[in-house]
């Protein structure tokens, strides 16, 4: 007990010395410099100053001043006396912006730029397609901002409920609630997508990110890009990057409220929240609790989830803040109920700890920089107590079940469900440091750069020390600028050390040219070519890279002299290169916009294991291929995804509308690795299998040809309602009953193509304001009632309810 306790204070040591260097840092503030300022200046959405913007300085909501805007759009606020502020800008054909909440201490001197949106459709920045924040319109990048207002509006417990609504994006999860949930983000795999917290990595070490127990509490909005962006992102982020902000406090009287709900399927739901400032400090708190019995036998699922968000002003320009987010899950894991005809007796737990501590700090006027500190710690634990079904030799078998795909084949029989008990346990956890900073060059153009370094330790032992441990560091620098008003471009490149693999460089270029300039009244206006081009690279889990052929070798020193001989290096980060050409179409004074996109994706050098026989065919010489035992991790594997997105939103009044459609034309271009050696069911002959995952010359599994969604919301006073769609197609996919029939063979096998059925899920939300502190509540999901599984064996959950009231006190 004694050293885990000290692992976890030297652990908290960097968090506690950057603290305490922060705030012995604070200047202070003379009589004469009591007063402060706020300047800034007004630009549109392609970067132009705004001239005679009307610019209002709100302090806890009340007005302060005002002022216009001169010729040259800028904009300030002189002699201000310490406190809460934000800027609220305006001007004729654009729509209204307010600037976040910012503490203004005595004798600071604060710089702030508004872009003002021409329609109420773009009203937030993005944080992940560019270093510093930018309007959407403003870069040419593929992303999805859902903002608070339609995460309350969906009303949906679930992050992985939300990002259904993101175009070009397959969410899969296996059977019910609490299940194993993946996100394909245009063709790439689950674990191409970096997830990030307050700017806290939340993947597992080699990208994996389970969705199912992110909780939709605490959170401001979620961003997804949907491109490579290993420039400021890191590794992992291959095929997207999933960007969380979390909530702060806002108001001097502090904000309380608790929610109450329950439904069918034993589900019951509660969460409680507070929130508020006090002078230099801000702070925000929410737990949850969602427990429910889902629909199937040994499927309970529980989580608890608690998310904070804490800040203060520190000196004159200095913000640090701090990110909280505590996960604990239970899960009953009753297998493929459809592939077995009974339930198996596992569960698993997992337990998420993310803790995050930032400074965002102002230099100059032109010159800002931020740096991070984050710490994550991941636990699961899965436990088989007892064989399930009839023990025969040793395994225990499920009932007699008629298996039929969507592609017309059905086959019967008798699987094995599990092999008796089975104890396991994993703990992975990371610490990293992560700093950047953006100087402004001039008017439209700005250079930013940063760097990072990541400590990840993988445990088999959770409680013991680890049994392996990395180290990885990058750098990058990007540029941005807007020239002639009508062309935007960001360009960067990054440079990444992973401990154990060879670096690799990784170049991003986002260009955005405005063909029509956008027009506050015009119908028809706001036409935008968008081009991206970027490469991004992975790691993999720390097992690929003790295994690998390189390190193999190096083990003997007959094999490093192989090695060394041959040429052979260390194994090399899985690479990917993205390509995105689009065309944008604004419409209704910027009320609507359509979006028309071709996408070309190729992720190569993928790392997989290679049987020794096998070797040969990746250019190892026979003698080498003798050296690793049964083979090595190499990276012989490569797929690519092509396709078409199309997407439309708009909003008029209350009403809003948002609904997209892909096309996506996956194969897998090359693989070694025995695991896609074919299988065949006698009683399909002829017809190659891939068992456990897609072959050469097929669509990779759970990535349907064709997706959609769909959003319609109404808000109206005190009524709030959500239509919500997501449309999947077939999808090629397996049984994953390899040699494990009655006679464990593979006659439970069925081919791949178009296994899996098409489905549609319908929500339906709706909120009401019975009193100005009290909200009533409802979700249905699955309102149509369709039986589907997006894992085939799987079945997803029936139409399912949940009706609470919401009840809120303070907030002013």
């Amino acid at each position: 007990m004694l050293r885990t306790s000290s692992r976890r204070t030297a652990r908290l040591r960097p968090f506690l010395t950057l603290l305490a260097t922060l705030l012995c840092s604070a200047p202070r503030v003379s009589a004469q410099d009591a007063s402060a300022s706020i300047a800034g200046s007004v630009v549109d959405p392609l970067g132009a100053r705004v001239a005679g913007a009307v610019v209002t300085l709100l302090r806890d909501r009340e007005v302060a001043r005002g002022t216009t805007t001169d010729t040259q759009g800028d904009f300030s606020f002189e002699a201000l006396p310490e406190g809460r502020y934000r800027i609220q800008a305006s001007a004729d054909g654009f729509q209204l912006r307010r600037t976040t909440q910012m503490f203004l201490p005595a004798g600071a001197r604060r710089s702030v730029d508004v872009s003002l949106p021409l329609g109420p459709l773009e009203t937030d920045v993005t944080v992940t397609a560019a270093a510093n924040d930018v309007l959407p319109s403003q870069i040419g990048a593929p992303v999805t901002v859902l903002d608070a207002h339609t995460l309350n509006v969906i009303g949906k417990t679930d992050v992985l409920e939300a990002l259904r609504l993101v175009p070009g994006s397959s969410l899969v999860q296996t059977g019910g609630r609490g299940g194993t949930t993946s996100v394909f983000i245009r063709g790439g795999n689950s674990n191409f997508n970096k997830m990030l917290i307050d700017g806290i990595p939340a993947n597992d070490i080699g990208g994996g990110i389970d969705l199912s127990p992110f909780a939709t509490i605490g959170i401001e909005r979620i961003e997804v890009l949907r491109e490579a962006n290993s420039v400021i992102a890191g590794t992992d982020a291959l095929a997207g990057v999933i960007s969380i902000t979390s909530r702060r406090g806002q108001t001097r009287i502090p904000n309380a409220s608790l929610s109450l709900d329950a439904g069918n399927l034993g589900t019951n739901h509660e969460s409680a929240s507070l929130g508020g400032v006090a002078k230099r400090f801000d702070y925000f708190s929410e737990f949850s609790r969602l427990v429910t019995d889902n629909d199937l036998p040994n499927n309970q699922y529980r989580n608890n989830t608690y998310a904070g968000r804490f800040g203060l002003a520190v000196g004159h320009n200095t913000d640090v803040s701090g990110t909280v987010r505590w996960i604990d899950k239970y899960y009953g894991a009753p297998n493929g109920v459809s592939l077995y005809g009974m339930p198996d007796d596992a569960f698993q737990t997992n337990r998420t700890h993310l803790l995050g501590l930032g400074s965002q700090m102002q230099f100059a006027d032109k010159w800002q920089g931020s740096v991070r500190i984050g710490l994550s710690d991941q636990r699961a634990h899965f436990m088989n107590p007892t064989l399930s079904g009839q023990n025969i030799s040793g395994a225990g078998f499920g009932d007699t079940v008629t298996i039929t795909g969507a592609n017309g084949y059905s086959t019967t029989g008798r699987g094995v469900l599990d092999f008796g008990t089975y104890d396991s346990q994993s703990r992975s956890a990371r610490q990293g440091v992560y700093g950047q900073t953006t100087y402004q060059l001039t008017q439209g153009v700005s250079l930013s750069g940063g760097g990072d370094y990541e400590g990840e330790h993988a445990f088999t032992d959770p409680d013991a020390d680890p049994t392996t441990t990395r180290h990885n560091g990058a750098v990058w620098m990007e540029g941005r600028g807007s020239f002639v008003d009508r062309i935007s471009i960001t360009a960067g490149l990054g440079y990444a050390r992973i401990e154990g693999y060879a670096s690799r460089y990784s170049p991003r270029l986002s260009v955005a040219i405005a063909g029509r300039k956008p027009a506050p009244h015009a119908v028809w206006s706001d036409t935008r070519l968008t081009f991206n081009g970027g490469r991004g690279i992975k790691a993999t889990s720390a097992t690929t890279v003790d295994r690998s052929l390189y390190n193999l070798l190096r083990k003997t020193v007959a094999g490093a002299a192989l090695a060394a001989s041959e040429g052979i290096g260390p194994i090399g980060p899985e690479r990917g290169r993205n390509l995105d050409i689009g065309i944008e179409q604004g419409l209704w004074g910027g009320r609507a916009r359509a979006r028309v996109a071709y996408f070309h994706n190729e992720f190569v050098d993928l790392v997989e294991f290679v049987s020794r026989n096998l070797l040969p065919q990746f250019g190892v010489a026979p003698e080498i291929a003798a050296a690793v035992g049964t083979g090595a991790y190499v990276n012989s594997q490569s797929f690519k995804a092509q396709g078409a997105e199309v997407s439309v939103d708009a909003m008029f009044g209350g009403v809003r509308f948002a609904g997209s459609y892909i096309y996506l034309d996956a194969v897998v271009t090359r693989s070694l690795s025995s695991s896609v050696t074919p299988q065949f069911n006698p009683l399909f002959p002829g017809i190659p299998i891939g068992g456990f995952t897609a072959l050469v010359g097929q669509r990779p599994f759970r990535r349907p040809g064709n997706t959609g969604n769909l959003l319609i919301a109404y808000t109206h006073r005190r009524v709030d309602v959500a239509l919500t769609g997501y449309f999947a197609g077939k999808s090629d996919d397996s049984t994953f009953i390899v040699g494990s029939d009655i006679n464990f063979g593979n006659s439970l096998l069925l081919p791949n193509h178009d296994l899996n059925s098409g489905y549609q899920k319908a929500d339906l939300s709706g909120a009401y304001r019975v009193h100005r502190r009290i909200k009533w509540y409802a979700t249905v999901e699955n309102l149509l009632n369709q039986h589907y599984a997006p894992t085939f064996g799987f079945p997803a959950l029936p139409i399912n309810l949940r009706t609470g009231v919401t009840i809120a006190v303070g907030g002013r």
